[in-house]
């Protein structure tokens, strides 16, 4: 995957992508000459690297969590 269609995948501009591997917080990529490419597996590795802990069991929840649309 290029760095455009891994921009439009994750739904983030282009520059974020490079403003990431610029910092190292981006998805490890491979280089081909100029070009810059991202595994899928790597991509998904790094995607699982950044999910939110699951919330623990008995957790609080926001007040109208849950409750039907009001209005």
């Amino acid at each position: 995957m290029n760095i455009d269609e891994l921009a439009g995948y994750l739904g983030v501009p282009v520059s974020t992508i490079y403003d990431w591997r610029t910092n190292g917080k981006g998805p490890r990529a491979y280089r081909f000459g100029k070009r810059i490419m991202f595994g899928i597996t790597d991509i998904r590795a790094w995607m699982d690297t950044m999910r939110e802990p699951a919330a623990p069991s008995g957790a609080a929840t926001f007040p109208g969590a849950g409750e039907g649309a009001r209005g």
